[in-house]
């Protein structure tokens, strides 16, 4: 599959999966969580508020068989088990950093939007 051309706009091409993965709210945190170092499961869920336990597992359960995190088992009592960006998951923290940088800078501006898109019609008049 060498020299395949992926095109998300086409209907059938993976890479649209691929891209619903990386647009998921969860993969961008679990990304981020993991941008500077292993974590064990419960620091990433500890670090990533709100995520249920359920989503945690299934979100890196898939980015590990989509080979941007591994899973790394120690054969210790109690078990430790840790997540870790792999190479192919390094080069995507880049480009998902400069998406959360963006809403983190411009909410403001979209809370504004919103309050203005929901106010009623007749708020603005002077009737």
């Amino acid at each position: 599959m060498g020299g395949q051309q992926w095109n998300p706009y086409v209907r059938d091409c993976p890479t649209r999966q691929l891209l619903d993965r990386i647009g998921d709210r969860w993969t961008v945190l679990v990304i981020g969580a993991l941008g500077d170092g292993p974590r064990r499961f419960s620091e990433i869920a500890h670090r990533v508020d709100g995520v249920s336990q359920k989503m945690l597992t299934q979100t890196l359960r898939a980015l590990e068989r989509d080979g941007l995190v591994t899973r790394t088992a120690y054969p210790e009592v109690p078990p430790r088990v840790e997540y870790e960006l792999t190479e192919l998951g390094t080069t995507l923290r880049e480009p998902l950093k400069a998406l959360e940088d963006w809403a983190t800078a411009h909410m403001g501006g979209v809370l504004d939007s919103r309050r203005r898109a929901d106010q009623p019609a007749d708020a603005g008049s002077s009737r």
